[in-house]
């Protein structure tokens, strides 16, 4: 059994003239980003793996959230591939990881979105900035990971909070 957090890096700023990677978290998003890091700090074991796309706003989500967790900075892994991609992609990706049982991964829709449709029953139209949704996979090991090895444990976003 295999557990993935997919993680939408939290709102990002449009004050700066900066190319589209290199955009900070804004405001809201480093509200939101300690919101949802409590949150799972408090609710999920940390991971075996954290790995986040090599843009500023999921490098720093990741980061924080890592805090929260107690997850060890220098071990978060920059991903390339997990920029501008797409749901195969991602899971081609994932295919290749090692003995982790648990992995947290930070990027971006609409990639991220597949990639929650392709676990879950219910389709959503949009995972929100800062949304994390936690997947039991049935597998044993990561090459298996298909759509139909898993299932959604939860759905969250900075907005619709479960109450602790």
């Amino acid at each position: 059994m295999k557990t993935l957090y997919i993680i939408r890096h939290a709102k990002s700023s449009w004050s700066f003239d900066l190319p589209d990677i290199d955009r900070p978290l804004g405001v809201r998003g480093r509200r939101d980003v300690h919101k949802v890091g409590t949150y799972l700090s408090r609710t999920e074991p940390t991971p075996d793996m954290m790995i986040t796309s090599n843009a500023s706003r999921s490098l720093y989500t990741a980061l924080i959230i890592a805090d929260e967790w107690s997850y060890p900075e220098e071990e978060i892994k920059i991903a390339e591939e997990l920029y501008h991609t797409d749901s195969r992609t991602i899971l081609a990706f994932l295919a290749t990881l090692g003995e982790a049982n648990s992995v947290a991964i930070f990027s971006h829709n609409p990639a991220l979105n597949e990639l929650v449709n392709e676990f879950s029953k219910t389709y959503i139209d949009n995972l929100p900035t800062c949304g994390v949704c936690a997947v039991y996979l049935d597998i044993e090991d990561w090459a298996d990971i298909k759509g139909e090895k898993g299932k959604v444990k939860f759905l969250i976003s900075p907005k619709r909070m479960p109450l602790e």
